[in-house]
C-alpha cells in the first residue's frame, strides 16, 4: 500500500491562498529590501506570505561534485545565519531570466550560516540548470524563497533509502540524521555511470550501510531483491527519475500503507478531453471566476487580477497550495498525499481542477 510524499513539507502558518503548513517560522530572516514584485509576480504588500523567507542570497563557495553536478554554498549577505531547515526541504532560486527552480537542501541541517543545493546540468530542460553551471560563480547574488518541506523524514526503527542520480540530494541530510540517531539504515544508490554520481566521497564514511550501482557496471538497481520483503517497522524514502520512483511505487505496494515516501522533480501533467468549465468563487477577494477547458485556475485567477503566489505551474513545488472551502477537487500535482487529497481541504491551483461546477477557495 502506498502512501506517498511527493513534489518539491509540512509544517507552517497560511499565507493567502497559502496554506503555511509548508512554511517554517521564520520571521527573524526576512530580508529588507526586497518584494515579490522581483519574482515577477504580486508584491508583498499585495500578497502576506507569512513568514517565510524572501530576499537575496550569495554563492560563497562552488564544487564540482560528479560530472554534470555543481554545488553551491548559499549565504546571506550580511553573514547573517540562514534559515533553519529540516531533512527532506528544498528552497526556490530565481535567477535573473526569471526562470524560478526548486533545489533540495543537501547541506548539514546543523550549519545555521550556509544552505548547500546541488544542480545537474539538464541539457534538455527549460534553461535554469543551465545558467547556474554557466553564470553562478563566488560572489553572484540570487534570489530565494524558503525553505519549504514537503519530503519530511518521519520516525522509524529502521529505514531503506533509494536514491537515482541527483535524487541523492534530499536524503543525504536524511542519512545524517538517521545515522546519528543510532537507527538502521541502508542506501541503494544509482546512476549512469560512476563519475556522473555526485557526493560518492561523502557517503565513504558509512561502509557497507551504502550500495553504489553504477548502470555501466551492474546494471539497473535490483529493486526486486531490495524491496522483496515488506518491513512493518521501516520506511522508504526514494527520490529520482520518474522511472525509478515508479519502478519503486509498484514493489512497495505490497508494503504496509505509508511505508514509502517519494519526492519526483517532474510532474506529467494530465489533461483530458473531458475536462470541463467550472466556477470558482475567491471567497476572501469577492471575486467568482470561470476557468474554461483550456485554462487553469491559477491563470483564471491571474487574469482577473486577483495577486497569488506561485512558482513551477507544474503541480510539483507546493508554492500555489490553497485553501478549499467548498467543493471536490480533481488532484492532478504530486505534492499532496493520497490521505491528503481524500481529506480535500487544500489544492495547487497550477494544475488541478474541479470534479463539480463550482469551487470555493479561500483566496
Amino acid at each position: 500500500m502506498i502512501a506517498p510524499r511527493a513534489g518539491f513539507g509540512t509544517n507552517g502558518v497560511a499565507a493567502r491562498g497559502h496554506p503555511a503548513a509548508r512554511f517554517p517560522s521564520f520571521a527573524n530572516y526576512l530580508v529588507a529590501g526586497r518584494s515579490l514584485a522581483s519574482w515577477g509576480r504580486a508584491t508583498r504588500e499585495e500578497i502576506d506570505v507569512g513568514d517565510a523567507f524572501e530576499g537575496e542570497v550569495v554563492v560563497l563557495s562552488r564544487r564540482a561534485e560528479s560530472d554534470g553536478v555543481v554545488s553551491l554554498e548559499l549565504g546571506l549577505p550580511s553573514g547573517d545565519p540562514v534559515p533553519g531547515w529540516e531533512p527532506g526541504a528544498h528552497i526556490d532560486l530565481v535567477l535573473p531570466d526569471g526562470l524560478t527552480r526548486q533545489y533540495s537542501l543537501c547541506g548539514a541541517v546543523d550549519n545555521g550560516k550556509t544552505w548547500r543545493v546541488a544542480v545537474l546540468r539538464e541539457q534538455e530542460g527549460r534553461g535554469g540548470s543551465q545558467w547556474i553551471h554557466d553564470n553562478a560563480r563566488v560572489g553572484t547574488t540570487l534570489l530565494a524563497r524558503g525553505p519549504r518541506n514537503h519530503f519530511p523524514l518521519l520516525d522509524a526503527p529502521r529505514y531503506l533509502f533509494v536514491a537515482g542520480g541527483i535524487g541523492i540530494t534530499p536524503l543525504l541530510p536524511m542519512i545524517s540524521q538517521v545515522a546519528a540517531s543510532g537507527a538502521e539504515w541502508e542506501l541503494h544508490y544509482g546512476g549512469r555511470g560512476r563519475d556522473s554520481m555526485a557526493f560518492l566521497d561523502e557517503l565513504e564514511c558509512h561502509g557497507d550501510r551504502v550500495t553504489v550501482r553504477p548502470e555501466d557496471r551492474h546494471g539497473m538497481l535490483d529493486l526486486a531483491t531490495i524491496l522483496a520483503r515488506p518491513a512493518g517497522d521501516a520506511l522508504v524514502y526514494c527520490c529520482g527519475p520518474a522511472g525509478l520512483i515508479d519502478a519503486v511505487e509498484e514493489r512497495c505496494r505490497a508494503w504496509p500503507a505509508g511505508s514509502l515516501h517519494v519526492e519526483r522533480f517532474t510532474n506529467v501533467v494530465t489533461t483530458s478531453q473531458d475536462d470541463a468549465e467550472f466556477e470558482v468563487e475567491l471567497r476572501g477577494s469577492g471575486v467568482t471566476v470561470t476557468v474554461p477547458p483550456h485554462l487553469t485556475i491559477l491563470e483564471a485567477v491571474e487574469n482577473a487580477g486577483v495577486p497569488v503566489l506561485s512558482s513551477c505551474t507544474e503541480g510539483t513545488c507546493g508554492t500555489c497550495e490553497t485553501t478549499v472551502l467548498e467543493g471536490e477537487v480533481d488532484h492532478r500535482d504530486v505534492v499532496l498525499t493520497d490521505d491528503e487529497r481524500d481529506a480535500n481541504e487544500t489544492m495547487m491551483i497550477c494544475v488541478s481542477r474541479a470534479r463539480c461546477g463550482r469551487l470555493v477557495l479561500d483566496l
